[in-house]
C-alpha cells in the first residue's frame, strides 16, 4: 500500500470542526481554532485522523503550513481508501 497526497482548504475560526466535502480538487475542512501557533493545523490533523481511523503520525502537512491551502500526505493509505473514507 502506498502513500496518498491530498489538497485541503482549511477554514479556521469556524463555529464547528467538520469536514465539509470536496470543493473542486480540494477537501474543505472547518476548524474552530485560530491559526495561531499551529493549533489549526493540529485540529486539522485530529479531524482527519478520526475520520480515517488512522494514527495522527500517518498524516503529515507537506506544504502550506501557514496557508489556508495545504497539501497533506497520508502514509500507507491508498487513494481509493482515502476517497471512500472522506466521501462518506
Amino acid at each position: 500500500m502506498g502513500d496518498s497526497v491530498l489538497k485541503v482548504t482549511v477554514l479556521p475560526r469556524s463555529s464547528v470542526t467538520e469536514i465539509v466535502g470536496f470543493n473542486g480538487d480540494a477537501l474543505k475542512v472547518k476548524v474552530t481554532s485560530a491559526p495561531v501557533d499551529g493549533s489549526a493545523n493540529r485540529d486539522l490533523i485530529d479531524v482527519l485522523s478520526k475520520r480515517l481511523k488512522v494514527p495522527k503520525r500517518r498524516i503529515e502537512i507537506i506544504a502550506g503550513r501557514t496557508s489556508r491551502t495545504k497539501v497533506i500526505k497520508f502514509r500507507d493509505i491508498s487513494n481509493d481508501e482515502l476517497s471512500r473514507c472522506l466521501s462518506s
